[in-house]
């Protein structure tokens, strides 16, 4: 019994001093985990032959054990001890390799893997450390706006639940942010959670501003320890609003325009280049020294050309910073003598001037029913022709919209005069008489015909140009007759006749029959006469010289026949 019982006594024995005593030289393992993930630990001891049995404990702080797992060599069985921190959360393999799933911070321990024999125990420890990624830091508490030349708190870095802690670092830019007395201050804080054992990590940045601060990128990270070794984590850049005061004024006339006229509406603008700008200010008008107090904006309505001045304006608390403009109301002014509806005499003179007072030269264009002109109208003498519509026209090329125009409606009038004319058709049995009236208003014309003739053509006129139309009758007289023209309009009634003869077309025919007649006798007496030399030609050659000389005297005795028939007729 004693054989028996004596090695298991030492084993106890054994087990006893190493639970509390680790044997020394044989180092430290460590194996590093990420927060939530499972902590792997081999065993690191070579596995003996006559192995009875392999068991995993942890030293509390005090260095006393608290065994966690066993595994016997030879029953193939595994078991946990009632570790409450542990429960479900082990798994001891059959090489002996030790997981502990869902790392937490309460897992960075010393482990100790014991491997037994029947006359000896081997122990190998494994230190475990848990890494908790801290979440990506975050700017909070941001100030509203930043001022120069003020210290003050641009905003916290917040980076939470980090194991083990981190640290942080402001950026301006890009660049790292070094605490500057007066002008950079970095407060850091640390907290842990009593549970989970986590970190957040709190960095105050306070800063003083400058103009070169606009739209500058402030951001900051943390700097973390991971299983693989040092990170960091960079936040989300934040651009403050830099509050800065107005170092100089401005002013502007709205809208934009390359010219001001006279009834336009003026908007003066002052603007501070001051964050924020000002939002009043002092507005000094042409010859008013005490300023008016308004908005950024002043508004001029249905400006005159006595408006023409410098205007300024100023910061109400620093009249010192004071901006001004030049404004000039363009303006253009027209008088045209006459104008309206004049009505003159022709013959009589009309002067006629368009004067023009404007701001700049002005261009002068005159027009005649539409058509441009040459030069400006000039009348020493009316004329019919004279009589239209004429307007004056100016502008300033500059200024766009300033435009002026007067216009004369000139009416010429005149009694009716008339001038007849009389003109014969190439058969001489028909006469052409024209009445040519000149007059304004139109002259009415009216025919009267003294004497028996049949009108061939009812009376005929021309347009009415330039005071001037024509009226036409074609007539062909029994006898001699008068033919009347009259034309009247609202200022006179005149009169004209043209006496026309009839004898004229009975001579004509009268000649043209004598012509005719004496055409005829002259081709039959030819005729005879051809008739009677032929006779004589085939008369007997003896006789033909005598008889021809009388007939020769025959032949003028028959010219001087002719001639003395012809004057009869006559």
């Amino acid at each position: 019994m004693e054989s028996k019982t004596a090695p298991s006594c030492r084993l106890l024995f054994c087990l006893l001093i190493s639970a509390a005593v680790l044997r020394p030289g044989l180092g430290g393992y460590t194996v590093n985990t990420a927060y939530g993930d499972t902590i792997i630990m081999p065993c690191r001891l070579d596995v003996p032959q006559t192995l009875m049995f392999g068991k995993w404990k942890y030293e509390k702080p005090d260095g006393s054990p608290v065994f966690i797992a066993f595994r016997s060599s030879t029953k193939k069985s595994v078991q946990y001890d009632d570790v409450p921190e542990y429960k479900d959360r082990l798994s001891l393999s059959e090489n002996y390799t030790l997981s502990i799933s869902n790392a937490k911070i309460s897992d960075e321990k010393r482990f100790v893997c014991m491997l037994v024999t029947e006359d000896n125990v081997f122990e190998a420890p494994t230190v475990v450390k848990v890494f908790k990624q801290p979440s990506k830091p975050e700017i909070v508490n941001k100030a509203l706006f930043l001022e120069t030349e003020q210290l003050k708190k641009l905003g916290d870095c917040i980076s939470k639940d980090s194991y083990p802690d981190g640290n942080i670092t402001w950026y301006r830019n890009g660049k790292v942010l070094q605490p500057l007395e007066g002008a950079v201050v970095i407060i850091f804080r640390n907290q842990m959670d009593p549970v989970t054992q986590l970190y957040t990590m709190t960095s105050s940045l306070e800063y003083k501003t400058t103009k070169a601060d606009i739209q500058m990128p402030f951001t900051c990270s943390v700097t973390y320890y991971g299983p693989t070794g040092q990170k960091t984590v960079h936040s989300e850049q934040a651009v403050f609003d830099i509050y800065y005061p107005t170092e100089q004024v401005t002013i502007q006339v709205l809208p934009p325009k390359t010219a001001i006229k006279e009834g336009d509406n003026i908007t003066l603008k002052c603007i501070g280049n001051g964050n924020p700008p000002p939002e009043e200010f002092l507005f000094y008008l042409p010859g008013q020294p005490e300023g008016i107090r308004s908005s950024n904006t002043y508004i001029l309505t249905d400006v005159r050309r006595n408006a023409t001045g410098d205007y300024k304006c100023s910061l109400i608390d620093k009249k010192s910073m004071i901006a001004s403009t030049a404004i000039t109301v363009h303006y253009l002014d027209l008088s045209l003598n006459p104008s309206g509806e004049v009505t003159k005499q022709i013959g009589d003179a009309l002067p006629v001037s368009c004067t023009i007072s404007a701001s700049r030269n002005a261009t002068v264009v005159w027009m005649k029913d539409n058509i441009r002109l040459r030069s400006s109208p000039s009348f020493s003498s009316l004329h019919y022709q004279d009589a239209g519509n004429y307007v004056c026209e100016t502008a300033l090329q500059e200024v766009e919209g300033l435009k002026k125009s007067e216009s004369l409606t000139l009416i010429v009038e005149g009694k009716p005069q008339i001038k007849m004319t009389k003109k014969t058709d190439p058969s001489g049995l028909s006469k052409t008489i024209i009445c040519h009236v000149e007059g304004f208003p139109k002259p009415a014309i009216q025919w009267t015909i003294t004497g028996s003739g049949s009108v061939i053509n009812q009376t005929e006129e021309s347009p009415y140009v330039n005071g001037r139309y024509y009226s036409k009758i074609i007539i062909s007289p029994e006898e001699n007759v008068t033919l009347t023209c009259t034309a009247e309009n609202q200022l006179e009634r005149t009169v004209n006749s043209l006496n026309v003869s009839a004898n004229e077309n009975k001579e004509k025919v009268n000649d043209q029959a004598k012509l005719i007649v004496g055409i005829v006798v002259g081709l039959l007496l030819a005729a005879l006469v051809a008739g009677v030399v032929y006779w004589l030609y085939i008369k007997k050659s003896k006789t033909a010289s005598k008889h021809v000389n009388k007939d020769l005297g025959n032949m003028e005795e028959n010219k001087k026949l002719e001639e003395n028939n012809h004057k009869t007729e006559a």
